[in-house]
């Protein structure tokens, strides 16, 4: 057992499997550095995994599934931001709005085209993609390192970047000094959608299709990452690795003696506990979660 969880192989699994909570990280990190909480992530994940289902499915090609769910979730995150950032409404509500009309929606269009409400058609994946790279690593894995390295320039080298902290820290400073803080904060917006839903393409194009309710919390646990990350995409980063390591470690453990219940909670109860331990030691922007209003 000890040889299998050590292993090349457990390592890029590992992996792979963070990478679903990673990329959501990332763009959670954009949204609440600009003073918006985005627990929509979730949804915007599994709209994002059903369209690249379906993009992929019409064309045959995976970029067109890439692309398909990279703008389903940014579709989302605009309806969030609409009503979150322009209309000032509670943006936990509207979060969970938005993961609500994303269960419902993903159901209701996976009956329509594919006669079934469940599951869809197997599509194609990106395994090919990787015949170039080291056995086991996926072009995913190379691409989320370098949209890690992209965030931390544009979060920390770029006017762009300061002016989103500065939206989230103190908005009325930033308004008085001729930043216009709605269209900033909807652009952080924007961004966590792109980013969740280019999380959920990765899922579903690993598994080759789309099932109801794929995305199984990964979203709520990206927005722990970030927590715990101390709202930095780094540290962000680094939890979902933590993360990913524990749900490696549970596929690992199946079959084993221990229960199959008590293995498939292992990543939540991971969750629970590394938020008790470092939620009270993270401190947010000062403005997150606070709608905006000029006077």
């Amino acid at each position: 057992m000890l040889d299998a969880i050590f292993s090349a192989a457990f390592l890029w699994q590992t992996l792979r499997i963070s990478v679903a909570y990673a990329l959501p990280a990332l763009g959670a990190t954009f949204s609440e550095r600009g003073g918006v909480v985005n627990v929509g992530l979730e949804g915007m994940m599994l709209i994002g995994a059903f369209a690249a289902t379906v993009g992929t499915y019409v064309t045959g090609s995976p970029l067109a599934g890439i692309a398909a769910g990279i703008a389903a979730g940014s579709a989302v995150a605009l309806l969030h931001a609409v009503v979150a950032v322009r209309f000032g409404a509670d943006q936990i509500v509207s979060g969970i709005a938005v993961n609500l009309l994303a269960i419902g929606l993903t159901k209701f269009t996976c009956q329509l085209v594919f006669d079934s409400s469940s599951n869809s058609a197997r599509i194609a994946g990106i395994d090919r993609w990787g015949s170039c790279l080291p056995s086991g690593l996926s072009p995913f894995i190379v691409l989320t390192v370098f949209l890690l390295v992209v965030a931390n320039i544009v979060l920390f080298r770029t006017p762009f970047g300061l002016r989103l902290r500065a939206v989230g820290e103190h908005p009325r400073a930033a308004d008085s000094l001729g930043i216009n803080v709605f269209s900033v904060r909807f652009a952080g917006v924007l961004i966590s959608g792109a980013m969740a839903g280019l999380g959920g393409t990765w899922l579903a194009l690993d598994q080759h299709s789309f099932t109801d309710g794929m995305t199984a919390g990964r979203g709520y646990i990206a927005l722990a990452a970030m927590i715990v990350g101390k709202w930095n995409p780094n540290g962000a980063v680094a939890a979902c690795v933590l993360f990913g390591l524990a749900e490696s470690l549970s596929v690992q453990l199946q079959g084993s003696s221990i229960p199959t219940q008590l293995v498939q909670v292992i990543p939540y109860i991971l969750t629970m506990v590394v938020l008790a331990g470092f939620i009270g030691k993270s401190t947010p922007p000062a403005a997150d979660g606070i709608p905006y209003e000029r006077d």
